[in-house]
């Protein structure tokens, strides 16, 4: 074998090894952590790179895009102590990778739990009922805080979103209840006001008509006839002791007769019907 080509073989193998080892390509949305001797050296960017074997070392590649970071359902308490669960989803970004790499641990774990903290001091700041209705507040309060918090780690949060608010079963349950209650409430003051409504423009109606008395017995007697079907309607036996002619007289005799007086049978005192009159009567 000629004793050249046995020292440019090895050299050759060498050299075709030192430059495989040398290239490192990076893919686009990656950037990458280069460490010299054990110190960071560079980041390499995305494409073709060059380092030095046995002396470079790529300690880490990690992507640039926005990562999403879901937060599992958590116990938190309001201002005014009703025990929920949150969560959350966190959108993120990295910046700067040698920050990520050599100033926190476990940069997912450090957000998850900065999220967590934060969340819950933040529904801890609200009652119940704003916690539906602040929802847009509690993001940005998040999201400010995170952004503060995590300036030092590289990163960026984007973005946080509370997805749903759950109080507990018993919460809820009263809650149900509290609604129903002022529902009825509510139901009930309107059909007191419109009760007084129709009373006021019934009273209106009879005092615009001549026949005010004959209506009011028609009224009367047709709210009899209702009543007297909704009874028989029951399958229940019963028994009632009315008097419609009674009920018709105590009511019409409140009502005013043509000359302005009441027809409770009452005769008005006049001169000509009181004895003790001087007008009304001959001297003994």
């Amino acid at each position: 074998m000629d004793p050249i080509f046995s020292f440019l073989a090895p050299v050759a193998l060498v050299i075709i090894g030192y430059t495989v080892g040398s290239v490192k390509i990076i893919n686009e949305g990656n950037i990458a952590l280069v460490e010299r001797l054990g110190q960071y050296h560079r980041k390499l960017e995305p494409g073709l790179n060059f380092i030095i074997p046995f002396f470079d070392a790529v300690v880490l590649e990690e992507t640039t895009r926005e990562k999403v970071l879901a937060i599992d359902p958590q116990q938190a308490i309001t201002k005014d102590n009703v025990s929920l669960k949150a969560d959350a989803v966190v959108y993120w970004q990295i910046i700067e990778l040698e920050k990520v790499f050599y100033s926190v641990e476990d940069i997912e774990s450090a957000i998850e739990n900065l999220v967590l903290t934060t969340l819950r001091s933040a529904i801890g700041q609200l009652e119940l009922e704003q916690t539906y209705s602040s929802r847009t507040t509690i993001n940005q309060t998040l999201l400010q805080q995170l952004d503060e918090a995590t300036v030092n780690w590289g990163v960026k949060v984007t973005r946080v979103e509370v997805r749903e608010i759950t109080p507990a079963k018993t919460v809820l349950e009263s809650l149900e209840l509290e609604r129903a209650a002022e529902s009825k409430k509510r139901a009930a003051i309107l059909e007191a006001e419109g009760t007084v409504r129709s009373v006021e423009l019934l009273t209106k109606a009879l005092q615009a008509q001549p026949l005010s008395r004959e209506v009011l017995q028609y009224l009367v007697a047709q709210r009899y006839v209702d009543a007297s079907q909704q009874l028989s309607a029951s399958p229940n036996s019963k028994i009632v002791f009315m008097d419609p002619k009674a009920l018709t007289e105590a009511i019409t005799n409140i009502m005013p007769d043509d000359g302005g007086n009441s027809s409770n049978g009452s005769v008005p005192n006049t001169p000509s019907n009181n004895p003790g009159s001087p007008n009304g009567s001959t001297a003994p």
